[in-house]
């Protein structure tokens, strides 16, 4: 008998996916432990191993495919004796050849114009992460999908050498366009409007002195060969001892207790094409900032490039968002459930300060500490901010 494949659930909460990528082809020989395909969920692209020998005898679900329903029938493996051939998929569930998704990628469709040069195309988040890599203009592609939608599939028969793309002019269309909601976008509508209507927020604010902790990253920087430390990786560790100090705030609301975490797991907020994620620094009161800037910029990278594990980027018990890089001077966040914290962390700027009675120019930078009440009080909030602060402008004290 057939070995079934079926949707695997690679996030606690996942209840449908979509197919990224076949590693193997129908016929082709499968070992335990090989990448035999990779799930698109909602935060990440995760590789799916064998467990066990045998040849890909049938694909049902072919890449590009999305909203397929955890347990969902994907694919047949035959295993010894028996012939791949007798197992194949049938002409309805076959995934379509490249010549022929290339051709229904080019071809004209009189129900969907074409896009034409400097529209918006409609696309799935990996198709565009292609379509980047790949330097394919998307606006010249005829999406196979739902809608017209341009699926990876697609992208990929474009790219191929002597592919036609599409070069009709825009035809006159309303003014303005739908994008079909990625799995990343609706689960992060979901988890903020639920944090946000079932959490009693509260927030506090403190100004951060930084001018000694720009000094001493500039040192840095100068000084160790290939070190490149950011504002942000010292906020990483400041915010870790803090915990330490504090480790009340360390915590998350769960149905029956406010469970304290004992290690000091942080997440850190990254904006990527598809969506926010945030990836871990685990035990980050234990590393060097230096060992947390060079994770931050791996997990980071990763994170973009839509291939974190599961692992990476579920669970923590305090998360950080930081837009100070783009000019932002403060801003609240919402808290990421069952976290009790998020803490908001704005540019560093000049502003003028009193100091022992005179007017002086200190570069500050305003953070502000999102709550959930139900786990923290206000006391423990500002007594956490205290030391984040007294570290933040002690930075000698995060290197000891």
């Amino acid at each position: 008998m057939p070995i079934e494949i079926r949707m695997p659930s690679v996030a606690p909460s996942m209840t449908e996916g979509g197919i990224a990528r076949w590693a193997k082809q129908v016929g082709e020989p499968v070992r335990l432990g090989e990448v035999l395909f990779e799930v698109e969920t909602d935060k990440a692209v995760v590789e799916v191993t064998a467990t066990q020998d045998g040849v890909l005898a049938s694909v049902v679900v072919p890449a590009g495919a999305q909203g397929v329903q955890v347990d969902a029938l994907i694919g047949l493996l035959a295993v010894a004796g028996e012939d791949p051939r007798s197992l194949g998929a049938s002409p309805a569930t076959a995934p379509p050849p490249a010549s022929a998704i290339a051709a229904s990628a080019i071809e004209a469709a009189p129900a969907l114009p074409p896009q034409g040069p400097g529209a918006r195309a409609i696309a799935s988040p990996l198709a565009r992460r292609i379509a980047k890599q790949r330097n394919v203009d998307l606006t010249r592609i005829r999406g196979s999908g739902p809608n017209g939608r341009i699926l990876k599939a697609d992208v990929e028969a474009a790219a191929l050498p002597g592919a036609l793309l599409e070069t009709t002019p825009a035809a006159a269309g309303p003014a303005f366009e739908d994008v079909p909601h990625s799995n990343v976008r609706r689960v992060i509508a979901e988890r903020l409007s639920e944090a946000k209507r079932t959490i009693p927020h509260f927030y506090l604010t403190i100004d951060c002195d930084v001018d000694a902790l720009l000094a001493a990253r500039r040192q840095a920087n100068e000084h160790v060969p290939g070190l490149k430390l950011s504002v942000n990786d010292f906020v990483v560790k400041a915010a870790a001892l803090a915990l330490r100090k504090v480790p009340a705030v360390n915590a998350a609301w769960m149905a029956d207790a406010i469970r304290h975490f004992h290690d000091v797991d942080i997440a850190v907020a990254v904006a990527t094409p598809a969506g926010l994620i945030t990836p871990i620094v685990r035990h980050a009161d234990r590393k060097s900032i230096g060992r947390i800037s060079d994770e931050m910029r791996e997990l980071a990278g990763r994170a973009k490039a839509g291939r974190l594990r599961p692992e990476e980027f579920q669970g923590g018990g305090f998360t950080i968002s930081n837009l100070g890089m783009h000019g932002i001077r403060q801003f609240s966040a919402i808290v990421n459930p069952p976290q009790a914290c998020i803490l908001a962390v704005g540019a560093a700027e000049q502003r003028p300060v009193v100091r022992h009675g005179a007017i002086a120019i200190a570069t500050l930078m305003t953070c502000t500490l999102s709550i959930d009440h139900r786990s923290v009080d206000g006391v423990l909030g500002a007594e956490f901010l205290g030391a984040f602060k007294a570290l933040i402008e002690a930075p000698v004290a995060l290197v000891m």
